[in-house]
Formats: structure tokens, sequence, C-alpha cells
């Protein structure tokens, strides 16, 4: 009779635990990746206008591009103390050309892909949310050799006229000559440590590549695609290993929802200052946020964060697209747009 009655006792005190986990609300997660334009530095009243973003964007990680730390400031430092100025809590590190935040105190931090001659870097955080570890990346990737400009009819290095390139061999071949791949690969190296770990893993960056999501048959004549479609090497790497991009997941159709994140239309300087190649429609989306997939993680929502408009033949127009944008709080300090992408974490 006691062992009936502590059995039963025992396995009440199960139900109750396992109910009450179930009943535990899932958690939002938001991450907004953001390249800042040298730290907002070209657009007047910048650095404000980017602290503004970030709180308007309840981003719990927020994954920074152009970092620089210019007379040698601490920008991590600066932009921290500017937010907990304005009530918001975010942790950081000391990092060179890219950056990262986090509502969440950072466990551990590292660099992944070194800056040398401005060739790109990778940085990495971990932390913990309701007893689950997360591995944030941020990624800022090579900008030379950015060889969808030269199907554009610009050279990829100096940005000046020639014929399109338009052989796929030759522009793999010359795409692959810069760094973003090894860059890429290191991540893909470091995070498999991490999924191996239990840990979610999330890459935010600008990788100044396109997406082979975006350049598929049904897309080669869009743009200035030229009549090409182009297996991007960065792009192929990242869901060959399994990683979703957020954007696209959540809109499949190119065509509908291209989500171009460059060149944005800051209205505060002129259109020269925002376009690289002005003969040509070079909106792209160069800017991402990847996961990997994980069972306690659901993707919600991605967005695009910026101006309305974008920039194509050196020229200011409205967007013509089905993507939804969410508008600035105020002025926008970067050429670039920013992707905001939302998950549940059960």
């Amino acid at each position: 009779m006691n062992f009936r009655i502590c059995l039963t006792s025992v396995l009440l005190i199960a139900s109750l635990l396992f109910s009450a986990c179930d009943s535990r609300e899932a958690r939002e997660i938001k991450v907004l990746q953001f390249n800042i334009w040298q730290e907002g530095t070209v657009v007047p009243g910048g650095f404000d206008a980017l602290v503004d973003e970030v709180i308007a964007s309840d981003a719990d990680f927020v994954t920074f591009s152009e970092v620089r730390n210019y007379n040698h400031t601490r920008f991590n430092e600066r932009v921290v103390k500017a937010l907990a100025d304005k009530g918001a809590t975010y942790y950081s590190f000391f990092s060179d050309d890219t950056g990262l935040l986090s509502r969440y105190p950072i466990k551990d931090s590292s660099v992944v892909f070194p800056l040398n001659n401005d060739h790109g870097t990778i940085h990495r955080l971990t932390t913990e949310i309701d007893d689950q570890e997360f591995s944030v990346y941020t990624a800022h990737l090579d900008y030379l050799n950015c060889t969808y400009y030269e199907v554009f009819g610009y050279n990829g290095n100096t940005w000046k006229e020639q014929a399109p390139l338009l052989d796929v061999d030759s522009i793999i071949y010359r795409n692959n000559l810069s760094q973003r791949d090894d860059a890429i690969k290191a991540f893909v190296a470091a995070a498999d440590k991490d999924i191996s770990a239990g840990r979610i893993v999330i890459l935010g960056g600008d990788f100044n590549e396109p997406s082979l999501l975006d350049w598929t048959d049904v897309c080669k004549y869009e743009r200035d695609h030229n009549g090409v479609s182009v297996e991007w090497p960065v792009s192929k790497i990242l869901l060959d290993k399994g990683y979703r991009d957020t954007y696209r997941e959540c809109h499949p159709n190119p065509i509908t929802h291209p989500g171009y994140t460059y060149p944005g239309n800051c209205e505060s300087v002129p259109v020269k200052k925002l376009s690289w190649a002005p003969k040509a429609d070079e909106r792209e989306r160069i800017d991402f946020i990847y996961y990997y997939p994980n069972e306690a993680l659901t993707l919600k929502a991605s967005k695009i964060v910026g101006p309305n408009g974008s920039i194509c033949r050196n020229k200011r127009v409205a967007n013509d697209s089905s993507d939804e944008i969410i508008p600035p709080v105020g002025i926008w300090p970067s050429d670039h747009k920013g992707v905001l992408s939302i998950f549940e974490l059960k």
C-alpha cells in the first residue's frame, strides 16, 4: 500500500513537472543584421540614428558590419553606453570590422576569421537563454573581386566599366579569388563544434555576394543578370551544409520578394555616393541572416528594415516589390538596408 502511494506520488510529481515544461510560454528572439556604413559617420547624425534603429528593432542580437574603431575609440563600448543611456541594456566585446550586441550576458567570444588588409572578418559570441545555449556569428565578407558587378559590366575591384562577364565558370573562378569562401568555410568549421555541443547557431552579415537562390533560371533576366544563373559560392556552402536563409525561407519567390538590401536610398547623401555602377541596375540582396535548424527554434518572420526605395541606374527609385519593409524611425544612417528575422524559442 505504501509502495503504491509512493509510486502514485512520483507519477503525479513527474506529470506536474512535464506539464510545467509544456506550458512554458515560447520566447520570441529577434536578430537584426545591420551594415552601419563606417559606424554611421558618413551620414550626419548617423551614430545616434543607428542607436535609435537598434532600439526600434527590439532585437535580442545585432550583427554589425563596418565597425572601424575610428581614432582609437572602441565602437562597441560606445554603442552599448549610448543604448544604456536610452534605457536599453546590451552586452558586447571589442572587435574590428564586425560587431555583435546581445541582450543576454556573453559567456564567451572569439575571432573566427581575423581582419587582414580589409578582406573581411567573422566574430562569434555564446550566450544562454532559458537554459538553451546560442552561438551568434557576425560576418562582413571580402568586398574585393566582387564578381556580380562584373556581370553588370563593371570591374569587381576597380568598378570601372568593362564588357559584362557572362561565362559562369569564369564568374565562379574570379569570385573565388576573393576571401569570402575562405571566411565562410572557417565559420562552418567553428559552427560545427557549436552544433555538436547542442547550441543554436545564427549567422548574420553583409556577404558582398548574392545568393544562388536569387540567381536561378527564373531570375536570369531580372535586373541586370544578363541571362546567367549562378550558384554563388558562399550561399552554396551554407545551403549544402543545411543552413537556412531566413528571408528566402519566409519569402521563397525572388521575383515578387527580391529583398534588396543594397544600395538603399539613403536620402541624406547624394546618389553618387550610393552607386558603384551608375549605368546598371545593381539592386541586390547581399545582407543575410542564416540559422542552422534546431527543434527548439522556429522561424516566424523575416523583414527588410530601411528606406522604401533603392538606387537603380544612378537614380532613386521607389520600391516596386511585395517586400515588407519596416521604415526608419528617423534618418537612415546606411547605404544598406537591414534584415530583421524573428524566431520562436520553445
